[in-house]
């Protein structure tokens, strides 16, 4: 009898703890917060509010690999936190049954301050972004539909779908709109950089000559303080044997060629490899591209024709010291922030 009472006992712990803890990180949940010293946001707020049991669904779904054809690949299987919510280690993406993509993994970071998506730019609206590896053949490789379908079936699902949007009819705009809410909670601004402009920290002498001679010979296209213009540029690259002509995919302007979507500098420590198609390792490596690594075309931006040959002038304690504040912009409670993490 005595043991049938622990038992029980132990299950109200259990049962206490895990309410608990629910309640505690429902508590702790704070919302779309924009940092102080960020510009405005670009995305519709307004039309969808973030709230907290919309969050917690669209996380859910972030990170369930039903969205894909055979149930194996999850949005987090190219976007993983832990590596600034990228593919770590791969060139380019790896999805279904693991075929590859043509392009590297860009962050899922800061993007309600994006007026467009991908590195072509070929998507206007974040609340649409999700439909493009989902029914992508070599990322996500499913339809809409049978999404919809599988999330229609599953009387979890149902239920969270009652709590965040009142109706336990699931459709692509809830869906949607409940990947946003993840999304646009992935904000990174809590690096060193970040605590110098708010007065909380300062740089060291090697990282302020770094930013200096980042204002300098950077800043043009990465601009503070999120590190980019958001523009589409021409870099240099040569280009690979896929022919991938990058902006001129959407646009058909043969002006386009070969640019590809400014990406930003923040959380590279942990983003690597680089350049749109992850062919640059580390970050020397992506200085040298352009010190000397520069390939003149009719598209080239016109920054980089500045100098002869091409490119950006870098001494050697020069890439150093640039180095030195481009870690500045590490954000490591961005890649650890449990609230965007997968839940056990």
């Amino acid at each position: 009898m005595a043991q049938k009472h622990f038992v029980l006992l132990l299950l109200l712990c259990i049962g206490c703890f895990v309410n608990c803890s629910k309640t505690k990180e429902s508590d702790n949940f704070i919302g779309f917060v924009k940092p102080a010293h960020f510009p405005s946001t670009q995305y519709s707020f307004e039309n969808n509010v973030i709230q907290k049991e919309k969050f917690a669904l669209g996380k859910r779904l972030f990170y369930d690999p039903v969205l894909s054809r055979n149930n194996t690949i999850s949005c987090a299987s190219c976007h993983i936190q832990t590596a600034g919510f990228t593919q770590h280690g791969h060139s380019v993406s790896h999805g279904i049954e693991d075929l590859l993509g043509t392009r590297n993994s860009p962050p899922i970071m800061n993007l309600a301050w994006n007026n467009s998506f991908m590195w072509d730019g070929g998507i206007l609206d974040l609340d649409l972004l999700p439909i493009a590896p989902i029914t992508n053949h070599v990322e996500m490789g499913e339809t809409m539909e049978n999404v919809l379908s599988k999330l229609n079936n599953n009387a979890t699902y149902r239920s969270q779908f009652q709590e965040a949007f009142g109706t336990t009819k699931i459709n692509s705009t809830t869906f949607l709109k409940a990947l946003s809410q993840f999304m646009l909670l992935c904000v990174s601004s809590n690096a060193k950089y970040d605590s110098v402009m708010l007065g909380q920290s300062v740089f060291s002498e090697e990282e302020k000559r770094g930013y200096y001679l980042f204002q300098e010979k950077c800043n043009a296209c990465h601009k503070e303080p999120l590190f980019t213009d958001f523009s589409f540029r021409n870099n240099g690259l040569t280009p690979s044997v896929l022919n991938d002509v990058g902006r001129n995919l959407v646009s058909l302007e043969e002006n386009d060629k070969y640019k590809f979507k400014v990406p930003s500098l923040r959380n590279l420590d942990y983003t690597p490899p680089y350049m749109h198609d992850g062919r640059l390792l580390t970050i020397n490596s992506v200085l040298e591209h352009y010190r000397a690594g520069v390939t003149f075309s009719s598209t080239l931006d016109p920054l980089l024709q500045k100098n002869t040959p091409p490119g950006i002038s870098l001494g050697t304690d020069e890439k150093a010291v640039l180095v030195a504040f481009l870690k500045t912009l590490n954000d490591k409670t961005f890649i650890t922030n449990k609230t965007l993490s997968e839940n056990p």
